[in-house]
């Protein structure tokens, strides 16, 4: 076989496990919108999962749940920081009512700012304490997942 042979060969090879990669993490592990890796873990009530995009860096905190017109349910956007703070959260660009859900590192539910509005805003939601963990999910979610302050939440992390 010669170089130009082989080098073809390399590069379908390459385009090929690439393809079957994307669409095999694209099936039921990615939202449309951002593409960031969702986990599935038992609900609380072990009848349903509940997936959660896990965003941890600046600029996916920053964009957040903004320009969605909806959340699905059974899904939540958790934000992880580097360090506990008492973060501000606001609902700037944002289309429908969500759910905030301050968390302590192991998943227990310190507070609860439920359906909050998009006229909201610019007031920011504070966290009750400091905390490294919030969980934005549709308005409605928690009570639907009888999620209450002291549930703990098996978290992806």
């Amino acid at each position: 076989m010669n170089i130009k042979t082989a080098l073809i060969s390399t590069a379908l090879a390459i385009a090929i496990i690439s393809a079957g990669l994307f669409f095999y993490l694209r099936t039921d592990r990615m939202p449309e919108s951002l593409g960031i890796f969702i986990s599935e873990l038992p609900g609380i009530s072990d009848k349903e999962s509940f997936r959660f995009e896990v965003v941890d860096t600046e600029e996916a905190r920053v964009q957040g749940l903004s320009g969605r017109t909806d959340v699905p349910a059974g899904y939540g956007m958790l934000f992880v920081f580097d360090r506990p703070d008492r973060y501000g959260f606001w609902m700037k660009d944002m289309q429908v009512s969500i759910d905030m859900i301050w968390l302590a590192d192991n998943g227990t539910i310190l507070a609860i700012d439920e359906a909050v509005l998009p006229d909201t805003y610019p007031t920011p939601f504070y966290p009750p304490r400091p905390v490294r963990l919030v969980l934005e999910t549709r308005a409605g979610e928690a009570k639907a997942q009888g999620w209450s302050v002291g549930t703990r939440i098996a978290l992806p992390l």
